[in-house]
């Protein structure tokens, strides 16, 4: 039974807190539609790749279908958990966050269909990649259904914000259009994948949010986020070794150096923001 309504008492809503602006920002720049994107040039360009851009671009396009379905499905728990913690304006920016994961799970699929790519492809899911998003991920996750401790909610924000969204999507979207820029093809792709990454940024920054609060509330909590953060990590350097990067030549090698240490790179910012926290007071009004 519910114990109260907020936003008729006193309290009402508040609009300075960092959720709601990200809420905020969330109805301002993130009602894009796929529907919308104009693939016609998509099409033409697919028809006069070589098969090596090919087989590049289907199997980055395979990887984030199935992380966005996955990372959609596994949202709910959080969301559940935090609207019976009664933190009304969280759960209104985590409703916008859901809506967000849908759509881009629409994207990617509108546009292997566009490419005529309809055939079963989840061969294309590695055993890396398997071990995260068939296991690791909707573990952590589903465990919030029935165990909402501090310990279980930093998990759950560490592998699903901070290591899925802050490094391997990150990275990915990276790699993605660093790759297409350079081929100057793929407008439509490009220019959804851009969109992709303004949404995304907010769903780092509610999760680096709601690690800090968590961290700063519990502050043993950051030796626990510092641990998972290390467990993970070769997971991320493995996705990359099985197919991030388009070749194996010499610039290629290249390319795939710079990607490991750009990923290593973004788990060390994430750890060093996260272990301000245990000590510094957090202003729930301004992002970090």
């Amino acid at each position: 039974m519910r114990k109260k309504l907020i936003t008729t008492s006193s309290k009402g809503l508040m609009t300075d807190s960092f959720p709601y602006q990200l809420y905020q920002k969330a109805k301002k720049y993130g009602t894009w539609n796929p529907n919308e994107i104009d693939f016609s040039q998509d099409k033409e360009d697919w028809k006069n790749l070589s098969e090596k851009h090919r087989e590049w671009i289907v199997r980055l396009l395979v990887q984030f279908q199935g992380g966005e379905e996955a990372v959609t499905h596994d949202l709910l728990p959080l969301l559940k958990v935090v609207a019976e913690e009664g933190r009304l304006e969280e759960e209104m920016f985590l409703t916008t966050f859901l809506f967000d994961e849908a759509k881009h799970t629409e994207f990617f699929r509108k546009v292997l269909d566009e490419l005529g790519e309809k055939g079963d492809l989840t061969h294309l899911h590695s055993k890396t990649y398997r071990e995260f998003f068939y296991e690791i991920l909707p573990e952590t996750m589903e465990k919030l259904w029935k165990d909402r401790s501090p310990e279980s909610l930093a998990d759950a924000a560490t592998v699903y914000n901070m290591f899925s969204e802050g490094v391997l999507a990150e990275t990915g979207y990276k790699v993605f259009a660093d790759g297409l820029n350079k081929m100057r093809k793929m407008p439509g792709l490009l220019k959804g994948i851009e969109h992709l990454k303004i949404d995304e940024s907010r769903h780092i920054a509610y999760g680096t949010f709601l690690l800090q609060r968590l961290i700063n509330e519990h502050p043993h909590l950051l030796d626990r986020v510092l641990k998972k953060l290390e467990q993970l990590a070769p997971l991320s350097l493995a996705l990359n070794a099985e197919g991030m990067i388009l070749g194996e030549g010499e610039h290629d090698k290249k390319s795939n150096s710079e990607l490991m240490e750009f990923t290593k790179k973004q788990l060390k910012a994430r750890v060093e923001i996260l272990s301000r926290a245990k000590s510094q007071p957090i202003d729930t009004k301004k992002p970090k």
